[in-house]
């Protein structure tokens, strides 16, 4: 081919413009082709067990234990008998200490919530506060695993995945489940895997909970050495090692999802980076979020890019705050996480309201566990697993309402009690899925988000 070229310039200058071409070619075919990829895919949509609530989840994870006594849990006893042991046997040398903040009642509905969620508690008729929650273990990296898994002994298939595993996604374009600024800690990437679940399932991380997201990049999104009519290239010659392979291993799931992984990652590099992209916000919107004030830039950031990509048809987004085990110094650092989160959270609410996205949106605010009603360290708390608070919001739940109760110091759960299975089975419920007949064969049984057990709440549903 040079002989048709007076030098190497001219060549490469041919060539570019070729590739060019054929690049916005090989976007157009590829975009054209996705609708037919995705009905093949283990992210197609997929029907529902029954009608459901919900349609997709948004999960506010704040890692580390928040105080439900000191937040959404009010105990005026824990105020009268302050100083007192807490006694009958549980902890009796260990002294009560009272709220550091005050309740007061918010709303129509009357919802006792601290001054410490003081922008959170003006959407307090949206809220369905659950205060009789439950978990296994009172250490963070078993709890925290179990929150997200079911299980706290092995890795097993994350929420995000299951359900993504039942319901598929609305966009053959975007990663289904994403999670966003997820701590490397307390089990990592099992927090939001597929284990054995097709591994298109897993969730894709934009940032760590170390970087601000406003610097955060999702990883490899940009092929640095070939343009797209490259990388078509490149994939149909995958395509055609996968088609072969499949022939001599044709249950193979982990070669399924890895060709999966290739296509999506390939069509995710014209959809993603606008989807992510805050810039085309209106000023209105961001300040609402609290972006731009530095205490709650970086959170703002997160639940807005997370409201996005829900509006672009992600089923799962997990949005994390982490730093919450406060064994001491309870009364800065709570106040420094509830100020980072307590706005945005708000603002989210009250965006995906008016937007008409709520309804449908099933909005889960928790941590792994609670912490005591007695005291550590002078100015601190200890875990507790045996009673502590999650709330809902949208998704057909009640708001407005009070779910389960913890006794009259708020250690222990004594009213509709809530176990992490109950609460995984509920939410599943809200989605349209039997938690008993979401199961996947492995190992020689029928596995499942809940394991055995679970049982659904539907006294919080609307």
């Amino acid at each position: 081919m040079d002989r048709y070229f007076a030098d190497a310039a001219s060549r490469r200058s041919f060539l570019r413009s070729v590739t060019s071409g054929l690049g916005a070619l090989a976007f157009t075919a590829l975009r054209q082709r996705s609708a037919a990829a995705a009905s093949a895919s283990p992210l197609a949509p997929k029907s529902p067990h029954f009608a459901p609530r919900a349609k997709r989840v948004l999960f506010l994870c704040m890692e580390g234990g928040p105080s439900h006594v000191d937040t959404f849990d009010y105990k005026p006893e824990l105020i009268r008998q302050a100083g007192r042991p807490l006694g009958k046997g549980r902890v009796p040398t260990a002294p009560l200490m009272a709220p550091l903040w005050d309740f007061k009642q918010r709303g129509r509905s009357g919802l006792w919530i601290s001054e410490l969620y003081a922008h959170v508690a003006e959407q307090a008729d949206r809220l369905c506060v659950i205060n009789g929650m439950q978990t296994d273990i009172p250490a963070h990296p078993p709890a925290f695993i179990q929150m997200h898994t079911g299980i706290s002994t092995s890795p097993r298939p994350s929420m995000g995945a299951w359900v993504l595993y039942g319901l598929g996604t609305e966009n053959a374009n975007l990663p289904g489940f994403v999670t966003i600024c997820a701590p490397p800690n307390n089990g990592g990437t099992i927090n939001y895997g597929s284990a054995f679940l097709p591994a298109a399932l897993q969730g894709t991380r934009i940032g760590t909970n170390r970087l601000p997201v406003a610097n955060a990049q999702v990883a490899n999104l940009k092929n640095p050495v070939r343009n797209l009519a490259a990388q078509e290239r490149q994939l149909e010659y995958l395509r055609t090692l996968h088609g072969a392979a499949k022939q001599h291993d044709p249950a193979s799931q982990f070669l399924d999802g890895l060709m999966e992984a290739h296509e999506l990652a390939h069509r995710m590099q014209g959809e993603l980076p606008p989807v992510i992209n805050l810039a085309e916000e209106s000023a209105t919107t961001q300040e609402l979020y609290g972006i731009g004030t530095p205490a709650t830039d970086d959170f703002g950031r997160q639940c807005l890019m997370a409201r996005r990509l829900l509006e672009a048809g992600v089923r799962f987004v997990e949005v994390c705050h982490g730093g919450w085990d406060q064994h001491r110094n309870l009364k800065e650092d709570h106040a420094k996480h509830a100020l980072a989160t307590d706005k945005p959270i708000a603002g989210l609410l009250a965006d995906l309201a008016q937007r008409g996205m709520l309804d449908d949106t099933l909005v889960i605010w928790s941590g792994e566990f609670g912490r005591t009603p007695y005291g550590q360290g002078g100015d601190g708390r200890d875990h507790n697993h045996t009673g502590y608070t999650t709330w809902f919001a949208g998704g057909g739940v009640k708001g407005g309402l009070r779910y389960g109760a913890t006794d009259e110091f708020g250690y222990e759960a004594v009213e509709n009690k809530m176990h992490v299975h109950d609460w995984h089975a509920t939410i599943l419920h809200l989605l349209g899925l039997d938690h008993e007949k979401l199961t996947f064969e492995y190992a020689g049984r029928a596995m499942r988000l809940t394991d055995v057990k679970g049982r659904v709440h539907e006294a919080i549903f609307s």
